[in-house]
């Protein structure tokens, strides 16, 4: 009877137990059967040149006995189809994916999991934070919902729904490692604070929707870490709080206007901290103010550490970028920081980060095809708000690329700065006129520009007629 009473009492004791442990893991079908009809899978096919580059930041993903691939060699330039994912966020048919997903592509379909296809019309990309926002002509379609990312936590689940690899419609699950990653992009630009998860993210991916376990939409799969080319557990999902931001500019005017305070800055160690009178490292140590820049107006100082910017704690120098570019030009901001050992308050007028107001042109106006001469680029010259701001003082402005030809086969777009072409200098835009007339046909060729005020070398060739 002894006997009988304990394996009644052990049995009992392992289905509480195991049930116990049930509770601790979330059931996600629900969450994943109500939320994959709004997602879609996305083709696309660009014309690339041999001489067309991956990104240093997708390089990584690439295992080293593929590398060969990426190398420029001279031929014809042929279609090129890649894939990526994305979600519907309305019924008449505007969806969410990644810039990288579409950049380049002279036509973008989308499939749904009912098996439904759409051509896509690119309303607009922004580089910097790597989004893009595509419409289909569709009505009554399943959408998501948008969650709040300032609420989402370490250690908590999400969900990712996508195409990894072409396999339609996966799901896979995990935790939330880091939030606010500094990862900066191809031009050392830093304004997306990344949220880290060890979720099964692969290529195919990008674009995808992050869940949080309500369903709600929390983060846009971007990027991961990778030395095999498939998922170690380091991805990364751009916030959704920044990517609603970003998708409003986009659909309202094709382009997104971002702050920008015009200093140099670096992070404070701990013999710094002790040096600053700050109790522990922390703030973002100003080491460059550009001239006139808002900056340099409101009496920031080489020196000075900002501890605060508009209500946010800077905690590291990668924090400062991330408020400051969501951040509307023209608004006065609130901003503390520590000098010689005393805390001082200032006010900011933010200005407009070059390149988004000045220069930045809609990446997918329709480009007329007889614009932009043999490089399919329409140029002009520099403004000088532009000069100051960069510091540059020679070369052409890119107002608009035409897809399929040499100038968006070489990774050129709107905004950028050409300063060579083949190995001369272009100075002004007669320089510019004089030495594409004269560029050779089929050949690969050396091209300088600056984006964002960073110089880029990278390889142009015109095709054969």
């Amino acid at each position: 009877m002894v006997t009988r009473c304990t394996q009644f009492l052990l049995a009992l004791c392992l289905l509480v137990s195991t049930a116990a442990s049930a509770r601790g893991l979330p059931d996600l079908t629900g969450l994943i059967e109500q939320n994959s009809p709004a997602v879609v899978k996305i083709n696309t096919v660009e014309r690339s040149s041999p001489s067309r580059s991956m990104p240093p930041q997708y390089q990584q993903e690439i295992p080293d006995i593929f590398r060969h691939l990426l190398e420029p060699r001279r031929g014809q330039p042929r279609p090129v189809a890649s894939m990526g994912s994305g979600f519907i966020i309305s019924e008449d048919g505007y969806i969410v994916t990644n810039n990288h997903v579409v950049d380049g592509a002279g036509e973008v379909r989308v499939t749904l999991t009912d098996r439904r296809e759409y051509e896509a019309k690119v309303i607009g990309t922004d580089p910097r934070s790597d989004l893009a926002l595509i419409k289909v002509e569709a009505e009554d379609l399943p959408v998501v919902r948008w969650g709040d990312s300032e609420e989402v936590k370490v250690g908590e689940w999400v969900v990712a729904i996508g195409s990894p690899f072409g396999l339609d419609y996966s799901a896979s699950a995990g935790i939330v490692s880091a939030m606010g990653r500094s990862i900066p992009n191809e031009s050392q630009e830093n304004y997306v604070p990344f949220i880290q998860t060890d979720v099964a993210i692969n290529p195919g991916n990008s674009g995808g929707p992050l869940f949080n376990l309500d369903g709600q939409v929390v983060g846009i799969n971007s990027q991961i870490y990778t030395r095999s080319g498939g998922s170690i557990g380091l991805s990364f999902a751009i916030p959704s709080n920044l990517a609603q931001d970003v998708v409003a500019q986009l659909k309202e005017k094709g382009r997104v206007d971002r702050g920008w305070l015009g200093v140099g800055i670096q992070n404070v160690d701990r013999k710094l901290a002790k040096a600053m009178g700050l109790g522990k490292p922390s703030g973002a140590l100003v080491g460059q103010v550009q001239p006139d820049s808002p900056a340099s107006k409101a009496g920031i100082q080489v020196g000075d550490v900002i501890l605060r910017f508009d209500g946010h704690k800077i905690r590291i120098s990668g924090d400062l970028p991330h408020v400051v570019g969501q951040t509307r030009p023209g608004h006065k901001v609130p901003v503390t920081l520590m000098r010689e050992g005393q805390e001082r308050k200032l006010t900011v007028s933010v200005g407009a980060l070059p390149g988004s107001e000045d220069a930045q042109q809609n990446a997918s106006a329709p480009a007329t095809p007889d614009v932009g001469g043999r490089l399919g680029l329409a140029v002009d010259e520099i403004p000088d708000s532009l000069k100051q701001r960069w510091g540059v003082e020679t070369g052409v402005l890119v107002k608009q690329v035409v897809q399929g030809k040499a100038g968006a086969n070489a990774g050129l777009r709107s905004g950028d700065i050409i300063a060579q072409l083949g190995f001369e200098t272009v100075e002004t835009l007669a320089d510019y006129k004089r030495i594409v007339k004269k560029l050779p046909e089929g050949e690969l060729l050396p091209i300088r520009f600056f984006r964002a005020g960073q110089p880029t070398f990278r390889t142009i060739q015109i095709e054969e007629d």
